[in-house]
């Protein structure tokens, strides 16, 4: 019985795999993923950073500050995305940008000989 289930389970990972993807996103979320982006980037960066200062002694460290210092980096790099950032969001939207109109093209090439197959079978 767990061989079918597990038989059944690798039959949609590979064709999840070979699927591609739609090119579907509008400009806005295509710019919210990219800022997104942006936003992880600068918080992974920051969090590096923070890491060689050291706590203040009587009130600070412990465990308390180093998971409410991740949370604060994370806000920091969201909003230093929001704000404009490091300028990585526009180079992310223009790759973005550039494999779905690549995407859209090669779509339009495959549809195109299958109509014109299709048209000069008729007579």
């Amino acid at each position: 019985m767990s061989a079918d289930i597990s038989g059944a389970g690798m039959t949609a990972v590979q064709s999840a795999q070979i699927r591609s993807p739609a090119a579907t996103g509008s400009l806005a979320q295509i710019k919210k993923a990219a800022q997104d982006y942006e936003g992880v980037f600068v918080s992974q960066m920051l969090g590096q950073m923070f890491e060689g200062i050291p706590t203040d002694g009587m009130f600070g460290g412990g465990q308390g500050e180093q998971m409410f210092r991740s949370l604060m980096v994370d806000e920091y790099g969201k909003k230093i995305a929001s704000q404009g950032g490091v300028g990585l969001a526009d180079a992310v939207t223009r790759e973005l940008l550039k494999h779905q109109e690549a995407a859209a093209a090669q779509a339009a090439a495959q549809a195109a000989p299958a109509t014109s197959v299709t048209a000069g079978a008729t007579p």
